[in-house]
């Protein structure tokens, strides 16, 4: 069931679960990816008493704009603050967060700038950006394992993706995982939180303002500016990565520990590869109840 509440930018759709008096858990979705990407994972939280809000982000799914003069941002603090203003509507004071992709990036910024309300984080396939900042890898390998963000940094890369979202984001899913990881039916599902009409225009805006100058939305400059200043985090962390991951392989996070004062752990998974939840369900919710476990007492 499809729940909604209203933000002072979005109405933005949600499902959840678990007891209603349990500690709070964020389920933050990826990219191009939405909320079923947590539904294996979600009964594991549930019976360990877990209370879980997962939000389809701006530009997936049920969740819209409440004004069409808002500017479609797709930067991670946009995320965060969607992800903060939630929150707020349903009167969580602390609680933990578990990203993945997007969604783990956004849980950094969380940690990042409300660390006050933020009780733990896990961040499944994405590494830790200081200070918020993206820099052009140091291999030419990585370089063409992100050819997708290349391409939508160009004008004629951005008609394409415009002309055919959904064939731009299987290629996606059929590149980034060992072959056959997936069914196109799950795929097909997921696919239609990609028919929202601000996918196109969240999609592009996300990954172009990080190699190039797009307009950004104002009302996050602030944020944005604290986030430049921070260089450390002190939220208790999980890392998850697939072995296999070919979008953003084990060695892009092998160095990460230096940035966590608050405790980090860093799990691979042999033969996963960039949709840990999907692809390792077992393994990613035993990890993340222990994550959680461990640091309930916090909040």
């Amino acid at each position: 069931m499809t729940h909604t509440l209203a933000t002072d930018t979005l109405d933005i759709g949600y499902a959840c679960g678990g007891p209603e008096d349990g500690s709070p858990v964020l389920l933050l979705h990826g990219w191009p990816d939405d909320v079923l990407g947590w539904a294996q994972v979600a009964p594991a939280l549930e019976a360990a008493g877990y209370r879980w809000v997962a939000p389809w982000l701006r530009g997936f799914g049920p969740t819209r704009f409440r004004s069409s003069d808002t500017l479609r941002d797709g930067t991670g603090v946009a995320l965060a603050q969607d992800a903060i203003d939630l929150a707020d509507a349903l009167g969580w004071d602390r609680f933990a967060v578990v990203g993945h992709d997007w969604g783990g990036r956004a849980a950094y910024v969380l940690a990042a700038l409300w660390p006050e309300r933020v009780a733990a984080i896990a961040s499944l396939a994405i590494g830790y950006a200081p200070r918020g900042r993206f820099q052009i890898p140091a291999s030419f390998e990585q370089s063409q394992r992100w050819w997708y963000q290349w391409f939508m940094a160009t004008d004629g890369g951005a008609a394409a993706v415009a002309a055919d979202p959904i064939g731009f984001a299987r290629l996606q899913w059929q590149d980034w995982s060992p072959p056959g990881w997936y069914d196109e039916a799950a795929f097909a599902r997921t696919a239609e939180s990609f028919r929202n009409p601000d996918w196109v225009a969240v999609t592009l805006h996300g990954y172009r303002s990080r190699w190039r100058s797009e307009p950004l939305d104002p009302r996050y400059a602030a944020a944005r500016q604290r986030l430049a200043a921070v260089e450390t985090l002190r939220v208790p962390t999980l890392m998850i990565q697939g072995e296999d991951d070919r979008c953003d392989p084990p060695a892009e996070s092998a160095h990460d520990a230096r940035f966590f004062t608050g405790g980090y752990r860093r799990i691979v998974l042999p033969g996963v590869g960039h949709f840990p939840a999907r692809e390792a369900t077992v393994d990613v919710a035993h990890a993340l109840v222990q994550h959680l476990g461990d640091l309930k007492r916090s909040w």
